[in-house]
């Protein structure tokens, strides 16, 4: 039997790679092999083997269990394959749990069908090649533009489709880009920027400025989560840049139970101007070193 290649590698990305870059990389070796622009006699069997790889890696429970099982994740004789129930994993100082109902399309709740792999290159060139040069009728598309917060705590939205109104249900943990299909339309999401709260899949990530003094001191601190705000402790001597992790505060996922995390980044606020007390006190303190 022949062994399947890297996903990664199929890609051209590196494990660390972000969503983005992973679908930045997808968009090229789509682009690249897809038989309707490609006639090498192995470009189908290259496109499919991109899409393959993008179906897992763009998956954040999928890429988990790719990382550490590889392909035997999903291979149905090595006990991973069928994702059924709930598991716990550790890895290094890290535990991850995922749980889904087992078996099936992952994104079939939401109307995705990337069990065909050119449905998935409909997905995001908005075209309807098949391999064999034929084209599927266009269904009409609206784009719905939703703030963060209805984005990850779910909302309806109505559009009006020849002459007659829907009511469109977005799903909590929806993403910008995330496609819901209708028997007679399409409807993507775009999802508006939010000024406090940054997304990486399911993980969001924050700013929280502290003055000096707390970071050398330590200090409890107010901190906003998609949920309302919440007060964590700050050890004396953080340094810049640390990140804290709110274990279960990130966004709910699109399939199955659990959410992603939060990260705090602590940017040390130092003060610009000293009066003459303040500096008396700090080279007290530099030469107490």
């Amino acid at each position: 039997m022949a062994t399947k290649r890297d996903y990664y590698e199929i890609l051209g990305v590196n494990k660390t790679d972000s969503a983005a870059e992973l679908k930045k990389a997808y968009r090229k070796k789509a682009l690249e092999f897809h038989p309707d622009r490609n006639k090498a006699s192995d470009a189908e069997k290259k496109f499919k083997e991109v899409n393959q790889a993008y179906e897992v890696l763009s998956n954040q429970q999928k890429r988990q269990a790719y990382d550490q099982f590889g392909h035997a994740a999903f291979d149905p004789r090595s006990g991973f394959g069928d994702f059924g129930g709930t598991r716990t994993h550790r890895q290094g100082p890290s535990t991850y749990t995922y749980s889904t109902s087992g078996g099936g399309n992952p994104f079939a709740d939401f109307g995705f069908d990337f069990s065909d792999p050119f449905e998935i290159f409909e997905t995001f060139f908005g075209g309807g090649a098949s391999p064999f040069g034929q084209r599927r009728p266009q269904k009409p598309h609206y784009s719905l533009k939703v703030s963060f917060m209805e984005a990850v705590k779910g909302t309806q939205k109505t559009i009006v489709h020849q002459g007659k109104q829907y009511t469109v249900k977005i799903p909590a943990g929806a993403n910008d880009g995330t496609r819901i299909n209708y028997a007679d339309f399409t409807v993507s999401v775009d999802v508006l920027p939010h000024d406090t709260f940054k997304r990486d899949g399911y993980d969001v990530f924050i700013d929280h400025e502290i003055p000096f003094t707390n970071a050398i001191l330590g200090t409890t601190a107010e901190i906003p989560t998609i949920d309302g705000n919440v007060k964590i402790k700050i050890k004396a001597g953080t340094q810049p840049g640390t990140m804290i992790r709110l274990r279960g505060q990130g966004i709910k996922h699109l399939r199955g139970a659990g959410r992603g995390d939060q990260y705090i980044r602590l940017i040390i606020k130092l003060p610009k101007s000293l009066n003459r007390q303040q500096k008396k006190l700090l080279q007290q303190l530099k030469d107490s070193f």
